[in-house]
């Protein structure tokens, strides 16, 4: 008998649900007319399935594949990676579903909407989105279920009910393999990205880029001392030294260097960790000034920052150690003078008579570099986010015109003035200062924290950092930017600091997502054998991991057998369960029992061998059970309808067979 339309298509109904619902957790990450192709070909398959209408044609289905793979192809500009993998496999799937017909293509389909969970998970792992991840495993474990057994679990509840059991049941398992699964050195996580977008600062910097970033309120890293932190006007992070200068843009050297004379580290020591945000760029920030490379995956380069061998596309972790300032008595190189003190010729004209000016006026480069901050101390200028625009001679402009910038301006028009004045100077980018999380008590350096100031070459003392921005705007050496200038803050950002209890919130949430990195992203085999080691083992190796992954196993299965047990003896029969047991009962009254392992229809043809007078019926009785237990569908009222069968039966002694 044809079962009726809902438990036909309720499989369906579930595998839909599940291919949807991963689709959604790639929908920011993929063109729109891929998740539209999925919408419609759910729809499709539904309304097929409700009016039993034909599936398309294998040729069909064939061309359409190759036109995705084309499309797919001619979106990404390729099929590897994540990305471009990511949208071939949900639109492989939209196909897939158009030619469902039997369980097997139920499973294929739950499948796809597995890998792209695992996707999902491989491309972003923020606390965030882990509710939306569990939330799609519970909706895949319960289509598998109703796929398995469409008739025993109709409605929402039974299917929802059952994969949340057999899930939290997982959930030890799961722990124990997180805890002590030993695990291999190398980012398993870390994916290339082709699209990760870029943020942050910049290899080259013209007066008015940098503000740009105080429009974000995003986090570029977050910090943890061992210990004290350094005062704020210390909390200097350094980030691409720029040394090439064409009248209005300073950049990076690139491919030019020279050998810097050997430092010697004076003041406080600093020990800390950072953790980087992924900003696509190869550069590390790090406490000025840090001692020495943290480890081999980033090199100190000679103008003494921290660049990676591969961009920052995942979030890195790093410890490292800084002391207050350094010192040199040796003489900066004849290349290095060169390099430091170039200008463009014929621009900034007014800028260069100012500085030969002071310069004059002063014994030594340090009273000059102290006549030019005097300058910008006494002749009016001003620190402002919304500066007005500069031309082809910016510093001129803004040293005897507009007298109004952010610090990149100040920083520009200082360096210029060194150099104009025979002093070697060179910019340096950055992030100043830090904001306090005392929940998780750590700092967290923003975005809008990004920051520009000079270093100049001076005789005895070496490379010295000189902040001509102290000079005009002193409290944004104690004060964040927001804090100074308060209107300049994004409206999410003025809202958290004008109302407490927001800005509570977020900090708890931040601390919150900061333990999730540490505790379970960033957990690797140095944190397994520290908890080893908090366990009681001295010296742990890899032997005591595995004794205690071992330990763990027999445990939870364990565990298991004893709820097992439960199960078997409290679990009852469906209703068509029940019935057939009433019916093997009534043929064992009268010596006819089934075997444990015999089969029902094999059972019925050993009833007739035995007593032909029951043969008929017996056929007939057994022959609706097998075909309700194990055909494609059944109803409730066929079930009730072979339970009134059964009831009926009056099974009596009589001649057995010869």
């Amino acid at each position: 008998m044809k079962p009726p339309l809902p438990a036909r298509i309720r499989p369906l109904a579930w595998v839909c649900a599940a291919y949807g619902s991963a689709v959604l957790l790639h929908l920011d990450r993929l063109p729109p007319w891929i998740p539209a192709l999925a919408l419609v070909a759910m729809i499709a398959r539904m309304l097929i399935a409700v009016r039993g209408a034909r599936l398309p044609g294998a040729w069909a289905r064939v061309a359409f594949a190759l036109l995705l793979t084309v499309g797919v192809l001619a979106t990404f500009r390729t099929l590897n990676g994540l990305a471009a993998g990511s949208a071939l496999l949900v639109s492989m799937g939209a196909l897939k579903l158009l030619e469902t017909r039997a369980r097997r293509d139920d499973h294929v389909m739950l499948a796809v909407a597995l890998f792209l969970l695992l996707a999902a998970c491989l491309d972003r792992q923020a606390l965030v989105r882990m509710p939306l991840y569990a939330l799609q495993l519970w909706i895949d474990c319960a289509a598998l279920a109703v796929i398995a057994t469409p008739q025993a679990l109709a409605g929402l509840r039974a299917p929802l009910a059952l994969a949340g059991r057999a899930l939290a049941y997982a959930l030890p398992l799961a722990l124990v393999l997180f805890l002590t699964f030993p695990r291999l050195q190398g980012g398993f996580w870390a994916l290339p990205h082709a699209n990760r977008a870029v943020t942050g600062l910049s290899d080259e910097m013209s007066p008015g880029q940098i503000d740009e970033l105080t429009d974000s309120d995003a986090p570029a890293f977050r910090v943890e001392f061992d210990g004290a932190p350094p005062p704020p006007p210390a909390r200097y992070w350094r980030g691409p030294v720029l040394q090439d200068f064409d009248g209005t843009t300073w950049r990076r050297d690139r491919g030019r260097f020279f050998l810097e004379p050997d430092v010697q580290f004076e003041g406080p020591t600093w020990r800390y960790r950072v953790t980087l945000e992924p900003t696509g760029r190869n550069w590390w920030f790090a406490l000025e000034s840090v001692v020495a490379a943290p480890d081999h995956r980033a090199r100190l380069t000679f103008d003494r920052r921290l660049l990676s061998a591969e961009p920052v596309d995942e979030v890195v972790s790093f410890a490292a150690t800084s002391r207050a300032r350094t010192v040199t008595h040796e003489p900066l190189s004849k290349l290095g003078y060169r390099y430091s003190l170039a200008l463009p010729a014929g621009q900034n004209p007014r800028t260069h008579a100012l500085a030969q000016r002071l310069r004059a006026a002063s014994p030594d480069a340090a009273a000059f570099a102290r006549a030019v901050l005097d300058h910008f101390a006494r002749e009016g200028f001003e620190y402002t986010l919304t500066p007005p625009r500069l031309d082809r001679n910016a510093v001129d402009e803004f040293l005897f015109g507009t007298r109004r910038g952010f610090c990149g301006h100040y920083a520009s028009a200082f360096a210029t003035l060194m150099r104009a004045g025979g002093v070697p100077a060179r910019v340096v980018t950055g992030y100043l200062g830090g904001e306090w999380n005392p929940i998780g008590r750590y700092f967290v350096v923003r975005q809008s924290d990004a920051h520009a100031w000079v270093e100049i070459w001076l005789e005895g003392r070496g490379w010295t950092r000189i902040d001509p921005t102290a000079v005009v705007a002193p409290e944004r050496l104690q004060r964040g930017l927001y804090d100074l200038l308060p209107g300049a803050a994004p409206v999410v950002a003025r809202l958290a600091r004008n109302n407490p209890w927001i800005g509570e919130l977020a900090q708890a949430w931040d601390a919150l997502d900061t333990a999730w990195r540490k505790r379970v992203l960033e957990f690797g085999a140095a944190s397994q054998f520290a908890l080893l080691e908090r366990l009681g083992f001295d010296s742990p190796r890899w032997q005591q991991l595995g004794a205690l992954l071992g330990a763990g196993l027999a445990l939870w299965l364990a565990w298991m057998s004893w709820q097992s047990r439960f199960w078997l003896r409290t679990s009852r029969p469906d209703r068509l369960g029940r019935a057939w047991q009433s019916l093997g009962a009534k043929y064992a009254r009268v010596g006819l029992a089934r075997g444990a392992a015999e089969a029902p229809l094999a059972y019925a043809a050993r009833i007739g061998e035995r007593r032909p007078d029951l043969a008929a019926e017996a056929l007939d009785l057994v022959g609706r059970y097998a075909a309700l237990r194990y055909g494609p569908g059944c109803d409730a009222r066929a079930i009730r309808s072979f339970a009134r069968a059964v009831r009926r039966v009056r099974v009596t002694s009589g001649v057995r067979a010869a």
